[in-house]
């Protein structure tokens, strides 16, 4: 069956479409974003913005006639953290379900974590024991971890590197200067405390094999200078704690217009790295973790597995 996964997440609406059946590798078909940066379309009173609601209507009406035009049999479309809290979350979903016909499901940030854990398990298999999982997004950052498809423990902390970028540095785009060393130092005061609550259960659950997925944590790991995206995914990537060290040190004294002349660096996100880098900097020293496996499934991918899973066997 072919299906299409609408993923509409705190910096992109992300259309995947698959060529699939229970119990074989998903095929990818066809892939099509557009970057809207809703975490940081958030005003001081919660509720995302006019004009951030008018792109993601537009977005989500395009995709919605993209995955008819490849004849999906099956649209799965999901939000996460952006809309999830937004104060006029109902609002701006009811805009969407009249204008295009598609109703979104809200994620809680512990099913975001459920269902990427299950797409790093079947990627890595049963061979990798005890997983644990890291994912920073735009609005959030997801642990998980346990032996099984389904986590011990999944939690969902407001570590995003868009909400970071927005709430906690103030970084523009556009501005030619990097962030001062003291909004870095209180950034990192803020991130360590926010980890506190959680560091505790995550250790107490235990693993084999540390694992990090999402494109902050793929973009980190190029410029500690694992092989590009064009060596396929199946080539191993491993990001150290050292070398994100590193990264994280030079990374802090360049203006954001400038990083996106690094290479793996895109422009729709080059200013919010430095909070992701300091977030994942922080829960690796935290959690006690020298490595992280890379790995090219994620959230998109933990949606299509589940709705395979529920099919009747071929």
């Amino acid at each position: 069956m072919r299906l299409g996964v609408l993923d509409v997440g705190s910096n992109t609406v992300h259309l995947l479409v698959v060529d699939a059946h229970r119990g074989a590798h998903p095929w990818p078909a066809h892939s099509e974003k557009v970057v809207l940066r809703l975490a940081e379309q958030i005003g001081p009173d919660g509720a995302l913005r006019e004009a951030g609601a008018d792109a993601l209507v537009e977005a989500i009406g395009a995709a919605r006639a993209s995955a008819t035009a490849l004849e999906v049999d099956d649209l799965l479309a999901f939000a996460t953290s952006a809309v999830r809290d937004a104060t006029n979350a109902a609002e701006v979903l009811a805009r969407v379900r009249d204008a295009s016909g598609v109703r979104l499901e809200v994620f809680s940030g512990a099913d975001e974590a459920r269902m990427t854990f299950l797409a790093v398990r079947r990627w890595f298999g049963w061979s990798a024991g005890r997983l644990l999982v890291l994912d920073i997004g735009g609005g959030s950052l997801e642990i998980a971890a346990g032996i099984d498809e389904d986590p011990d423990v999944a939690v969902s902390l407001p570590l995003g590197a868009g909400r970071l970028t927005r709430d906690r540095l103030g970084v523009d785009p556009q501005d030619p200067s990097p962030p001062s060393t003291e909004a870095v130092r209180e950034l990192c005061e803020y991130v360590d405390a926010r980890l506190d609550p959680v560091v505790e259960q995550i250790t107490g659950v235990g693993w084999d094999r540390p694992v990090a997925t999402s494109k902050t944590f793929r973009t980190l790991a190029r410029l500690a200078g694992v092989a590009p995206s064009d060596a396929g995914p199946r080539v191993r990537r491993k990001l150290t704690a050292s070398g994100l060290r590193q990264v994280l040190g030079f990374i802090r004294h360049i203006p954001p217009a400038q990083l996106v002349e690094l290479e793996g660096v895109g422009v729709g996100r080059a200013h919010q790295l430095l909070a992701g880098a300091v977030v994942a900097e922080a829960v690796m020293r935290r959690l006690g973790v020298d490595s992280v496996d890379i790995c090219p499934w994620a959230l998109r991918e933990g949606v299509i597995l589940s709705r395979l899973d529920r099919l009747a066997p071929v």
